[in-house]
């Protein structure tokens, strides 16, 4: 699998672009803010309907322009396919895949299997939960779409009971005992069925990860992932009962699924506070690059893999370890950014894979 051609007009500093790509290594090299990170998350946008950067669709249109286009011709599996996206000022997002619009966005997810590794994830290790959440959640939605429903109806069953919650409050009613059980029910069945998901998916996830980071760092330090949730003490639906006057009290749902977090460890220790900037960064990229494994073997096929400004924070053996690794038959397409115009094609130079440059100035985009 791999993208052929892509066609951007008006997407956030890019104003038109129209390219031929290799199958192998493709390198955005420019300036920061030359619009680099522009094309790798217009790809990205093919493959998740959405951007890694800014959700909300409208901001990503360019400034004074009325529109936003993305096309993407790909070859999947030996058949060329079409994907299109397309955004209007005050209008609704469309999403096509060869000239059929889509009536759910959530359908296209998975088709295009992609992994973006951006500086941004190391916010995995240093924010709140619900990142770390949404990054499990995003990799086993992308080839368990049962599971993306599931994790759809428990949010909008959370949001009713932490809705009634806050009615009570502000009413002053006395709470209705027969919405209580029927809420609970429904958060128990689906709150059990995601936190299953979640263990299987880490149990074959985190050999993966490890194995990553040991050939990045060169197995210099142990790493380990923690699951954390309040399912492995006691059922939820038994949570839900326990905790309901106190969620009276505190116009919210305090306990679910929706409180699961990831502990990151370094040598047994928190890698929040106790990795240095270049452990975090081999940490988030094997994180990434265990994603891509994961999701390779279960899709049947090579996703594409997005690197943006990935060289900082890392020594010369990290990144030296890390593009062997990326060149290797095992990896599919790859987008990489850089501003140093000479770096990235010097480290494939012996790889002996197709490579194309493209030199970016000002949203404009040239061979180089």
């Amino acid at each position: 699998m791999h993208l052929k051609h892509l066609n951007v007009l008006n997407f956030k500093n890019i104003e038109e672009v129209n390219l031929e790509l290799a199958q192998k290594v493709n390198c955005f090299l420019g300036n920061n803010g030359s619009g680099k990170t522009s094309m790798l998350d217009a790809i990205y946008y093919l493959a998740f309907c959405k951007s890694f950067f800014n959700p909300i669709d409208s901001q990503n249109i360019q400034y004074e322009s009325e529109f936003f286009m993305i096309d993407g011709l790909f070859d999947l599996d030996g058949e060329e396919e079409r994907i299109y996206c397309g955004q209007k000022r005050n209008d609704k997002k469309k999403f096509k895949r060869n000239q059929k619009e889509y009536d759910r966005l959530a359908d296209h997810i998975g088709v295009i299997p992609s992994v973006m590794i951006a500086p941004s994830d190391t916010d995995l290790i240093r924010e709140g939960s619900e990142l770390r959440r949404k990054f499990m959640d995003g990799i086993i939605s992308q080839f368990n779409r049962g599971y993306l429903e599931t994790l759809l109806s428990y949010n909008r069953t959370l949001a009713q009971r932490n809705a009634m919650l806050k009615h009570l409050w502000v009413e002053g009613r006395k709470f209705d005992q027969t919405a209580f059980e029927v809420f609970d029910e429904q958060l128990h069945i689906y709150g059990t069925e995601i936190h299953g998901e979640r263990i299987r998916f880490l149990e074959v996830y985190l050999p993966i990860f490890s194995n990553f980071y040991q050939l990045i760092s060169g197995g210099a330090e142990e790493v380990n992932i923690q699951y954390e949730s309040q399912l492995i003490e006691k059922p939820l639906n038994q949570w839900l009962l326990d905790t309901r006057q106190n969620d009276l009290r505190s116009h919210y749902t305090t306990k679910g699924i929706h409180k699961d977090d990831l502990l990151f460890t370094i040598d047994n220790h928190p890698m929040k506070k106790f990795g240095s900037q270049g452990q975090q960064k081999s940490f988030v990229i094997a994180l990434r690059l265990a994603q891509f494994d994961f999701l390779k073997e279960l899709k049947r096929k090579k996703p594409v893999l997005l690197l943006d400004d990935i060289f900082d924070k890392l020594d010369d053996n990290r990144v030296g370890a890390l593009m062997k690794l990326v060149s290797e038959e095992h990896f599919g397409q790859i987008f990489i950014t850089d501003a140093n115009l000479h770096r990235v094609p010097d480290l494939f130079k012996d790889q002996n894979v197709p490579l194309k440059k493209f030199k970016v100035e000002h949203g404009s985009i040239s061979d180089f």
